[in-house]
């Protein structure tokens, strides 16, 4: 293998995919950066038999090869070089990385022993990556970072004819949306939120499609794709789809972004259960947080309110996270009696993303 590439594109490219693999592992290939080069690019790519990921690069290929070298010392010093172009050749047992002025050997791993970067399942659909972030980044905000029940870590994905449903829980607070695609096949999957997380990271501007079996899941896009095995527990769809119906106690319409700052403001002083208090009066919101060690705080925020004057504590985090979603936008605040969930909602955005965000409180006081 010989080949001829952009230095910045091939080094940001090589870390992408060194940060999906493991790097403490008995088996070194399997913290191994596959590279194959053509007449088309490079392909990096690389897998933890879980997870996988292929990134095409533009590449000028001398000779037609593939090769294994670990994949964080290969992508450092892709990172470190000064030259807008570097060469890659393979010298015997040796991955040679060539500048005008210098040269860097990394040993090359067994290919063949390489458990091999899984292929794509089959198309389910197709969603503007800009739309697909919008919703899945507040969604994936809901999900619980405790692997010891899975079920909570994920994100239960529904194709419903012209919409996708997306849905999140970490049993305090919950996360829902729905955003327009392309269907091309089924969808109806609990996929992992780490991988949605990637979204985050795909180009801007350009169409995601959604590959799924009954096994994975994928993302690709031009240029690349990263993929994962699907969470095997059930998701309780019709539990979560019963709290969405709330039984309105009090609506109040506010701005997010500034009942955010209050609740921001008021965080400091949320005591050792990290809660803040809102109370509904009359054209107003205000935020109370409350610390025998620190103090207090208390804050109004402009409102649109219509029913009963209540009084809920939240956590302020999960309120926070709750608010972000709608960054920018009048935010519906749709509390129910008792301790049932507060439901956030707002209008269907321009570019078709109808969200909700679910928060339970701590307490209720009349």
């Amino acid at each position: 293998m010989d080949l001829t590439a952009t230095t910045a594109d091939l080094a940001a490219a090589a870390t992408e995919v060194a940060r999906l693999l493991p790097t403490r592992v008995l088996d070194p290939v399997l913290a191994g950066l596959v590279l194959r080069a053509d007449g088309t690019g490079v392909e990096l790519a690389g897998s933890d038999r879980e997870r996988a990921v292929r990134l095409h690069r533009p590449a000028t290929t001398h000779t037609d090869g593939a090769a294994l070298v670990p994949a964080k010392p290969f992508a450092d010093t892709l990172r470190g070089l000064d030259d807008p172009r570097v060469r890659l050749v393979v010298e015997g047992s040796r991955l040679a990385i060539r500048t005008t002025t210098a040269r860097f050997a990394l040993p090359l791993l067994d290919l063949a022993t390489h458990p091999g970067v899984p292929g794509l399942p089959p198309k389910a659909g197709e969603i503007p990556s800009d739309v697909l972030e919008a919703a899945l980044v507040p969604v994936a905000s809901a999900t619980s970072k405790d692997d010891v029940l899975p079920i909570f870590t994920g994100i239960r994905m529904t194709g419903s004819g012209d919409r996708v449903e997306l849905i999140a829980t970490d049993r305090y607070r919950m996360a829902y949306a729905t955003v327009p695609w392309s269907p091309e096949g089924s969808l109806n999957v609990l996929a992992p939120a780490a991988l949605m997380a990637d979204v985050s990271r795909l180009p801007q501007h350009t169409v995601v499609t959604i590959h799924a079996d009954e096994d994975r899941i994928a993302l690709s896009w031009p240029g690349g794709s990263v993929s994962t095995a699907l969470l095997a527990a059930p998701f309780p769809d019709e539990r979560a789809r019963t709290l969405l119906e709330a039984i309105i106690d009090s609506t109040v319409v506010v701005e997010a972004d500034a009942l955010a700052g209050a609740v921001r403001r008021a965080t400091p002083y949320s005591g050792p259960h990290g809660s803040v208090t809102l109370h509904v009066e009359d054209s107003e919101l205000r935020v109370r947080g409350s610390d025998p060690q620190t103090g207090e705080s208390e804050e109004s925020v402009k409102a649109t309110t219509e029913g009963n004057r209540v009084t809920k504590t939240f956590q302020a985090r999960y309120l926070a996270d709750a608010l972000k979603a709608f960054s920018g936008r009048r935010v519906e605040l749709r509390i129910q009696d008792g301790l049932r969930s507060t439901v956030l909602t707002a209008p269907a955005a321009d570019d078709g993303i109808e969200l909700k965000y679910l928060v339970v409180p701590l307490r209720t006081v009349h």
